[in-house]
C-alpha cells in the first residue's frame, strides 16, 4: 500500500511549478489582501465599536520625531513624554509603544513629524515598500510583475504594514548591501552602514566583510555609520545619546517581562520563553545560536560561494543570531528566500525546498496569536528552518565558483 501511495504522489508531479506558486501566491496575496482590509476596518470601529482606541508601532516613531522637532530630543527616551506625545498624535488611551531606536533614527522621524499623522504614515510605508520591492526586483533579477506575486504575498508584507513598521526599509537597506557587494563595494558599504539606525541588524555584517575580505566596503560601512551617529550627537545633543544608552541597556527587562508578547519575537531567545524557561536560559541558548550563525557566515563568505549563496546566508544568519527580532522583520527572511531563488540560476527549486517554504509562508499569516495560544514557537521555527535550507546548500557546496558578478 505504501508503494502505490508513492507512485501515486509521484504520478501528480511537481505539486509546486513556478506557474502553480504564481497562481497559489496570488490567492493567498487576495485573501490577504481582504482579511487586511478587514482589519484595518475593524481598527477604526467599522465593524463593531471600540472600547479604546488604537493605533500602530508608527506612532512611536511620529511621537519621537514631534518631540525631536519641538526642541526637546532627549524626551524620547522619558517614557511619560514619549507616551503624552503619542496621545497627542492619535487619542488618549492608546496603547504605549516602545522606542528604543537610537538618536540616528530621528534624523527621519523629524521629518515624518512634521507632516500630518496619517499622511506621515502612508508615505513613509508606501516609500520604504517600493524601495523594497526595487531592491527584491533587482536580487531575483527578473522584470515581471508574476515575480513578485510571492515577494507581495510574503506574510510579514501585511504585517509590516498593519503594524506601521519599518522592516521594509530594514530589509531594503541589507537587500541592497547584499545585491551591490560584489560591484560597487562602497555603495553597498554606504547602505550597510545606514543600518545604524537598528544597529543589531548589522552584527553579522562586520564578520561577512572581514571574511570576504571587502575592506572597502567595511570601510564605507562604518563612515556611513560614524557620519549618521556624528549628525544625530550634533542636532540632537549628547544628552540625547545618554538618555538613550541608559534606556538601551535597560530595554531588555521590556522583553524578558512579555510586555512585547514572546509569541511576536522570532529569535531562540523568545522561543524559550515562550517555552516558560528563564531569561538565563535565553541568553544562554541564544548566545549559541548566535556563535554558530557568525561562524557560518564567516566560513561562507571567506569562501568562493557564489554570491547568492552567500548573501542568502548572511541573511538568514541575521534572522536568528539576534535575540530581539519580531515577526514583522522577518521581511529579511524574504530576502534569503529571493537570494536562494536566485542562486538557482532560473532552475526550479527543489521539491522538498518549495514544500518547506510554502509552509512558512502559512505558518507566518499569524505566528504570533498561534504561539501565544499553543505556547509552540512559531515564528522561531520558521526562521530556523530557512536556517537549515541555507545550511544544506551551502553544505551540497552548491553555486560553488569563483566570485559571482551580479548583471
Amino acid at each position: 500500500m505504501l508503494s502505490a501511495g508513492l507512485r501515486f504522489c509521484r504520478s501528480l508531479g511537481d505539486p509546486l511549478t513556478y506557474p502553480r506558486i504564481i497562481a497559489y501566491c496570488a490567492i493567498l496575496l487576495s485573501i490577504e489582501v481582504g482579511g487586511f482590509l478587514f482589519l484595518v476596518a475593524g481598527t477604526h470601529g467599522l465593524i463593531v465599536p471600540l472600547s479604546a482606541p488604537t493605533s500602530t508601532d508608527f506612532v512611536s516613531f511620529y511621537a519621537a520625531g514631534s518631540l525631536a522637532d519641538a526642541g526637546t530630543p532627549e524626551l524620547v527616551y522619558d517614557q511619560a513624554a514619549h507616551r503624552a506625545a503619542e496621545e497627542r498624535a492619535t487619542a488618549p488611551g492608546v496603547e504605549y509603544r516602545f522606542f528604543y531606536y537610537p538618536p540616528v533614527f530621528l534624523l527621519l522621524c523629524v521629518f515624518l513629524a512634521r507632516l500630518p499623522y496619517l499622511v506621515a504614515f502612508a508615505v513613509f510605508e508606501v516609500a520604504s515598500f517600493a524601495f523594497y520591492l526595487i531592491v527584491m526586483r533587482g536580487i531575483l533579477d527578473e522584470r515581471s510583475f508574476a515575480a513578485l506575486v510571492p515577494v507581495l504575498a510574503f506574510p510579514a508584507v501585511f504585517w509590516t504594514l498593519g503594524l506601521g513598521q519599518n522592516a521594509f526599509l530594514t530589509a531594503a537597506l541589507f537587500g541592497a548591501g547584499t545585491l551591490y557587494i560584489d560591484r560597487r563595494p562602497i555603495t553597498a558599504g554606504l547602505l550597510f552602514g545606514a543600518l545604524c539606525y537598528k544597529p543589531h541588524f548589522g552584527l553579522l555584517v562586520p564578520v561577512a566583510l572581514v571574511a570576504g575580505g571587502h575592506w572597502r566596503a567595511f570601510a564605507a560601512a562604518f563612515a556611513a555609520a560614524a557620519a549618521l551617529c556624528l549628525s544625530s550627537l550634533m542636532l540632537f545633543g549628547w544628552a540625547t545619546w545618554s538618555d538613550f544608552i541608559m534606556a538601551a541597556a535597560a530595554s531588555h527587562a521590556t522583553y524578558e517581562s512579555g510586555r512585547v508578547a514572546f509569541g511576536g519575537l522570532v529569535s531562540p531567545f523568545g522561543a524559550v520563553l515562550l517555552l516558560g524557561g528563564s531569561s538565563g536560559t535565553a541568553y544562554a541558548v541564544q548566545a549559541g545560536v548566535t556563535l554558530s550563525a557568525g561562524l557560518l557566515v564567516g566560513f561562507v563568505w571567506r569562501s568562493d560561494l557564489t554570491l547568492p549563496i552567500r548573501a542568502a546566508t548572511l541573511a538568514a544568519a541575521t534572522v536568528v543570531a539576534i535575540p530581539v527580532i519580531l515577526i514583522y522583520d522577518l521581511t529579511l527572511a524574504g530576502v534569503a528566500v529571493a537570494w536562494l531563488a536566485r542562486a538557482r540560476g532560473g532552475n526550479e527549486l527543489p521539491v522538498w525546498e518549495k514544500l518547506v517554504l510554502a509552509g512558512s509562508f502559512l505558518l507566518l499569516l499569524d505566528p504570533r496569536d498561534i504561539a501565544e495560544a499553543s505556547n509552540l514557537p512559531i515564528a522561531p521555527f520558521v526562521a530556523l528552518t530557512l536556517f537549515a535550507v541555507v545550511i544544506t546548500r551551502v553544505v551540497r557546496n552548491e553555486g560553488h565558483s569563483a566570485r559571482f558578478a551580479t548583471a
